[in-house]
């Protein structure tokens, strides 16, 4: 069967509710594709999230597959991301087509080489520069079986990813990694991450916190969170508020020795949405810097001032939107330069200027569907209209 509007997207997780990073890129790639009138065929493989009514009615059809779990995660010789994900009944789902396939992640991948699949055009989303990810969450991890595991597994995903070279397409997600990738493979593009904003909407004038934001179970927002609590804001007179769930107890106690710290381990996406419209400064250190941070993207077009280190930043093109500091002096400095500060509007349309070129989901939608040559629709109105 043939078709130059139908695309399958194979997704490592169920991506609604796009309420963390990977699955935001996911969720707003096909919802600007459906707009565009591309045919989705949707993979995902399930687990702890349940079926979606919104998906069913955004792609033309669903499929649902469960992720194995294993009890030894050291069970197979595959990175145990992808070794997790290898279900043939996708394969036999792929077959019954010849439309392009668009992997999310070396985490789907386990099928990108099946010679059955050697007359496709395979595009592959890369999320991360895998053994590169996992290596930063294994030197950061204090519990050691989990260490090992993550040293173990970025081991097994450096040698996966020679899979790429199957690949028609590998869509990186920073510029920097596309560089790294450009090393070792032929046919690799920038293509700029898919996130929930339409418009620019910060607002000028003053706040009075400083806000760090983000899922606190994960060991390099746990970092981040502690590197703040300790070396920044403690025995510091401006107060900080620290929203996301599953915080460490470690980070927790950090916070309880400091009162110009607030911890919200509820706050929902809506609340969290509130919080960046409401700081003066919104402060993102990272010491992981591969991929693009989606929360920064989200902080500059909700937000007002930011501050970053370079590790945030480096090579992404949003460096003149933020300020860069890159140890606690420098941070706190910073941060009493900009706490009486009222954002300007000249910011903020500096920030439309370079945002609505280089990160609308529309244009990078109609880039990536010339790519894979598919036919879409004459857009007449702005997506950012249509809900």
């Amino acid at each position: 069967m043939t078709s130059d509007r139908d695309l399958h997207i194979i997704s490592f997780n169920v991506p609604y509710p796009a309420d963390y990073g990977g699955v935001i890129d996911v969720y707003y790639r096909l919802k600007a594709l459906t707009r565009l009138g591309v045919r989705i065929h949707l993979h995902c493989y399930q687990y702890g999230r349940p079926e979606s009514e919104v998906l069913e009615n955004l792609c033309h059809k669903v499929y649902y597959y469960k992720r194995r779990i294993f009890k030894d995660p050291f069970f197979s010789r595959q990175p145990y991301i992808v070794a997790t994900r290898n279900t043939p009944e996708i394969l036999q789902n792929l077959l019954k087509d010849d439309y392009p396939i668009l992997f999310e992640g070396l985490h789907c991948c386990h099928y990108l080489a099946h010679p059955a699949l050697n007359e496709r055009f395979k595009i592959v989303r890369m999320h991360n520069i895998e053994h590169i990810y996992y290596r930063s969450l294994a030197r950061i991890e204090s519990n050691i079986f989990k260490k090992y595991f993550f040293y173990s597994e970025a081991s097994r995903l450096k040698s996966f990813e020679k899979v790429l070279n199957s690949a028609s397409l590998i869509a990186a997600i920073s510029p920097d990694d596309s560089q790294t990738l450009k090393r070792n493979y032929n046919n690799v593009t920038y293509l700029p991450a898919f996130h929930a904003n339409d418009n620019v909407v910060a607002m000028p004038g003053n706040g009075d916190f400083a806000l760090y934001h983000g899922n606190l179970g994960i060991g390099e927002n746990n970092e981040a969170a502690l590197f703040l609590a300790k070396e920044v804001f403690k025995n510091f007179d401006y107060p900080l508020i620290i929203a996301g769930k599953n915080p460490s107890k470690e980070l927790k106690k950090a916070v309880e020795e400091s009162p110009n710290i607030n911890l919200l381990p509820k706050a929902e996406t809506s609340e969290i949405s509130n919080l960046i419209a409401a700081a003066q400064i919104n402060i993102l250190p990272t010491f992981q810097n591969t991929g693009m941070k989606l929360k920064l993207i989200n902080v500059l077009f909700q937000g007002r001032h930011c501050i970053v280190n370079d590790a945030m930043v480096h090579h992404t093109g949003l460096e003149p939107l933020c300020h860069i500091a890159d140890n606690p002096k420098e941070m706190r400095e910073t941060i009493i330069k900009l706490k009486d500060v009222a954002f300007p509007i000249e910011e903020i349309d500096k920030r439309k200027s370079y945002l609505n070129q280089h990160f609308s989901n529309e244009k990078n939608a109609i880039i990536f569907a010339g790519q894979v040559n598919l036919n879409i629709n004459e857009i007449t109105e702005p997506l950012h209209l249509v809900r």
